[in-house]
């Protein structure tokens, strides 16, 4: 059985195996031989897939922005206005409350990066076209979707760490906070 899934290793599934292996343990247990192990390989045989672990790392960023890419896609679909951004926003929390572990591989500037530039577009696109419905436009456009990336960044972040201790409910705090971008929007 390992034969067979060695004549099949590729970068997508050796990406696939840092993936499981992040949402397990943790971005800090992504080891080469980690990933050697978990795909029956030795570690010398993923370089023919990757590079480095730095190259897998980036790799692994890339592919969680292509993951939040579709899922915020498909929910924004049809939808405009504040009903877009607020299932924007709530799809957001929803991602990085689902899997902490693979959105901290998300780098923080993936635009600036040649090796994640194309994913980071294609998820600014995505806040960018929500935005096209208050009329924002060019630098408009990025002033508000750094704000409601940092507010949903900060909110799922703090969530996703278990840093809301307050018995209140997290759902009705993150509704007012919805609530309170979406009134920051030109109406």
């Amino acid at each position: 059985m390992k034969r067979s899934y060695r004549a099949g290793l590729s970068t997508a599934a050796v990406v696939e195996a840092a993936l499981a292996i992040i949402d397990e343990q943790g971005a800090d247990a992504l080891t080469l031989a980690a990933v050697a192990q978990r795909t029956g390989v030795a570690a010398p045989s993923l370089y023919k897939h990757v590079g480095s672990l730095a190259e897998l790392r980036t790799l692994v960023g890339a592919r969680v922005l292509e993951e939040m890419t579709g899922r915020f896609t498909r929910a924004v679909i049809g939808r405009s206005g504040d009903e877009a951004v607020e299932v924007l926003m709530r799809e957001y929390r929803g991602y990085v409350t689902a899997h902490p572990a693979r959105y901290a591989a998300v780098p923080a500037d993936a635009l600036h990066d040649a090796r994640t530039a194309e994913a980071g577009q294609r998820l600014l696109e995505v806040f960018l076209a929500v935005l096209r419905g208050y009329g924002l436009t060019d630098s408009d456009a990025v002033h508000a979707t750094r704000c409601v990336r940092a507010v949903v960044h900060g909110f799922a972040s703090i969530e996703a760490s278990g840093g809301f201790g307050l018995p209140e409910d997290l759902d009705e705090t993150y509704a007012r906070l919805v609530r309170m971008t979406v009134a920051s929007l030109p109406h």
